[in-house]
């Protein structure tokens, strides 16, 4: 924490690592992502912050950082740029050879940076490491476990959290970083596009706590350019899924009153529902939805119904459902090695005579293999 008898760290000349974090008025959760970073195993590293035009004294608290760490380089933006461009913004003023993103509102383990440092250095081929990660909510309490299943997935739906990732800048800046057309989903793009021209892996436990916050973006943000924004990626996705390019998605312009995507309704309703609330959507869906006799339509029906009459009902089902799946998905990975995920294409390690089971630990904790790992990995 901050106070008047800290000494000022400094920062290394050479950093490994480019931490690069952007914020907007996230004021009630900044201290503790901040500190969640600068009380790294892993020490050799920068810490970019850009404020994008906070509005909450978020500024003035950065400022207060800065000058006590000398690791932290804050970049102080005069209009807001979004979700997007700000990440873009902030990605691209990295010194460092690999990058590691955060966001200004979670947390993440103190081994997560040596953890995923460690998976570069042992995979020169690899280019981005992610890791699966738990929700809570705006008080810290865990309200959603890992998605360890979805690393079985064929979809174009990534497994981790954006704050999860570390890329090497070099495949950032290949892929063309962050795009303005893809606001709201900016991850799941560059993602998509960085494993086209590299490998991905992903740590198959949590080092990361996404938070579902009022200052969340999409709790933040216009509803409509939400909708607007979750409809193109729904479409984009379609287009994948059918191999094709979806540029093509993304210069379509939003036509006021269209039809969207009924998923879109389940989306949006998933952030209210997991924070407690009770998603009003049904009306909403019939009105806007772009409903056809097909499973997208009836999930996103009964979906938004059951959210609107019974919403703990719904909470305790996807529960159940999620802690099946992820039982199901445990008899394939058992192991704590890092896992190549490549969207459309289920590509799990061989099968080796050495595998072994995942040790005991608390959910959400790093399993003590890969904390050896992390160790190796912090004192270089």
């Amino acid at each position: 924490m901050l106070n008047g008898c800290r000494i000022k760290t400094l920062a290394p000349q050479h950093p490994r690592i480019s931490v690069v974090m952007p914020v907007h008025n996230a004021l009630p959760y900044l201290d503790r992502a901040i500190e969640c970073i600068l009380g790294q195993t892993f020490t050799n590293f920068e810490f970019v912050v850009f404020d994008d035009a906070s509005t909450d004294g978020s500024t003035a608290r950065l400022r207060e950082w800065a000058e006590t760490d000398s690791r932290i380089r804050l970049i102080e933006g005069e209009h807001n740029l979004g979700p997007a461009l700000s990440s873009d913004r902030v990605a691209r003023a990295a010194r460092a050879p690999i990058v590691a993103r955060m966001d200004a509102d979670d947390l993440c383990a103190r081994e997560r940076l040596a953890a995923q440092y460690d998976v570069l250095q042992r995979h020169p081929d690899v280019g981005v490491v992610g890791s699966l990660y738990e929700m809570i909510d705006a008080t810290g309490r865990k309200i959603r476990s890992i998605d360890r299943w979805r690393l079985l997935q064929h979809k174009a739906c990534a497994p981790v959290a954006h704050g999860t990732l570390m890329y090497r800048r070099e495949v950032f800046e290949a892929a063309g970083g962050y795009r303005a057309e893809c606001e709201y989903w900016e991850d799941l793009d560059l993602i998509l596009r960085m494993t086209a021209i590299s490998k991905m892996m992903v740590l198959p436990y949590s080092t990361y706590q996404n938070r579902l916050s009022p200052v969340s973006t999409r709790f933040a943000s216009n509803e409509q350019r939400v909708e607007q924004a979750l409809d193109r990626m729904y479409r984009a996705r379609a287009r994948i899924e059918h191999n094709l390019p979806y540029d093509e998605a993304l210069s379509s312009r939003a036509v006021s009153g269209a039809k969207l995507d009924p998923r879109v309704f389940i989306s949006i309703g998933s952030i209210k529902l997991w924070t407690g609330s009770r998603p009003r959507f049904f009306r909403r869906l019939l009105q806007r939805g772009d409903l056809s006799p097909n499973f997208a339509t009836a999930s996103a029906l009964v979906w938004t119904a059951w959210a609107r009459l019974e919403p703990g009902s719904l909470r305790a089902f996807l529960r159940l459902l999620l802690k099946l799946r992820n039982l199901r998905a445990s008899l394939v990975i058992r192991s704590d090695e890092p896992i190549e995920w490549k969207g459309q294409v289920n590509r799990l390690p061989a099968t080796r005579n050495d595998v072994y089971s995942l040790p005991a630990h608390h959910p959400g904790m790093m399993p003590s293999s890969a904390r050896q790992m992390a160790r190796r990995a912090s004192s270089e």
